[in-house]
């Protein structure tokens, strides 16, 4: 590796927005932590830009945490380093997407999208042992967040569930 000031300067500025400043190097609540800024960034998201607009942010942000993850993960000589946290925001902002932003709706929806990050509900676990680098890292946080999107989409509309959200 390459030790000249240039190289070691964009390296830590490489690590510092890949660990979300100091969220990055949190215990294992690291990754809770990130997800919980994602909330406000999301709601600011959503009530700031129109939805293509929302979408297409997603999109690059998603484009540059795949990026990030995979030149970091080779910094740091590691798979899928816990102190690079972008990929956490990437399944919240698909979660976050389309649901109404109430409490009930936000508290719901983060609580799904952690659990099926956790679990790794297929293909996720398959794509994060399988596809390398950075897609792999980030792959597995994008079926949590398109499964949270389908589940709320299903819940916020179907009428069992909705006064159970604070729909009605």
């Amino acid at each position: 590796m390459n030790d000249s000031p240039n190289v070691v300067a964009r390296s830590r500025w490489l690590l510092t927005i890949g660990s979300i400043g100091p969220l990055g190097h949190l215990p294992a609540s690291g990754t809770v932590a990130v997800a919980v800024a994602g909330i406000p960034l999301s709601w600011l998201m959503r009530n700031y830009l129109p939805p293509m607009t929302y979408w297409i942010v997603v999109i690059a942000y998603t484009a540059f945490a795949v990026w990030l993850h995979d030149v970091g993960d080779r910094m740091l000589r590691e798979k899928d380093s816990r102190k690079l946290v972008l990929d956490e925001l990437v399944g919240w902002f698909i979660a976050a997407a389309v649901m109404p932003f109430i409490w009930q709706t936000i508290t719901v929806a983060f609580l799904i999208e952690r659990a099926i990050d956790i679990v790794k509900v297929p293909p996720a676990r398959w794509i994060e042992r399988r596809v390398p680098g950075g897609l792999g890292v980030v792959g597995d946080d994008v079926i949590a967040g398109l499964y949270t999107l389908l589940i709320m989409v299903a819940a916020t509309n179907w009428s069992v569930t909705r006064p159970l959200l604070g729909l009605e």
